[in-house]
């Protein structure tokens, strides 16, 4: 008997049909998330979403429920794709330095694309408390691993001595905001933005160390 999974058969395996409307329901989120990011979630309608993937609005919902739920896994996507950027670098590097330089440059790339931009231009606000919380539990992860990094690297000696906390809360505010002013057609590319950010970051604006000494207490 011959396998349904065989290319002889004209019916698809069960598995190929999954992927096949995974990858489907991916293209409509991701075609939602570019619209959001572009035109602000409230200001984009379904009917918009459809016409830009040239389907039905019926066909849209064969794939999600509502407006609410794209935006929910839009932002879902793009903050797994943010906390998972440290582990994928995690045990490159001999240093918690070069492992932090890595996850900033893995995150400042992921806020130039579609879903990571939706995390920044759009976000949880107009989503339920619920969905909300979710969101945020995925935020505090974020937050824990470059906190944890520059503890390392303080620990180390590689990174001066601060508060973790509002140098975790510093970096990841500025490359987010890369998101906001980034444009696909700009004379830079994502990564020369990580790039010169990155080196603004840990080096500072400063000429010579000792121009960074009086900040607390002014000139």
């Amino acid at each position: 008997m011959q396998d349904s999974g065989d290319s002889g058969s004209p019916w698809k395996a069960a598995a190929d049909r999954q992927t096949e409307r995974e990858a489907k329901r991916i293209a409509v989120l991701r075609t939602a998330a570019r619209a959001f990011n572009e035109m602000g979630y409230h200001n984009t309608s379904l009917d918009d979403i459809a016409r830009r993937l040239n389907v039905t609005k019926p066909t849209i919902y064969y794939y999600v429920r509502n407006k609410e739920e794209i935006l929910f896994e839009c932002v879902r996507i793009g903050l797994e794709m943010l906390d998972e950027a440290s582990n994928d670098v995690a045990g490159h590097d001999g240093s918690a330095y070069g492992e932090l330089i890595a996850v900033m440059r893995k995150y400042a790339e992921i806020v130039t694309m579609d879903f990571g931009m939706c995390v920044i231009r759009v976000g949880e606000e107009p989503l339920t408390e619920e969905s909300r919380r979710t969101l945020r539990s995925l935020k505090r992860s974020i937050d824990r691993k470059f906190r944890r990094l520059i503890e390392r690297g303080i620990a180390e000696g590689c990174i001066a001595p601060c508060d973790p906390k509002i140098a975790a809360f510093t970096v990841a505010g500025a490359l987010s905001w890369i998101a906001r002013w980034y444009r696909p057609n700009g004379g830079l590319s994502p990564h020369d933005i990580a790039a010169q950010s990155i080196d603004l970051l840990m080096n500072g604006l400063g000429k010579t160390p000792g121009q960074n000494q009086n900040i607390r207490g002014g000139p």
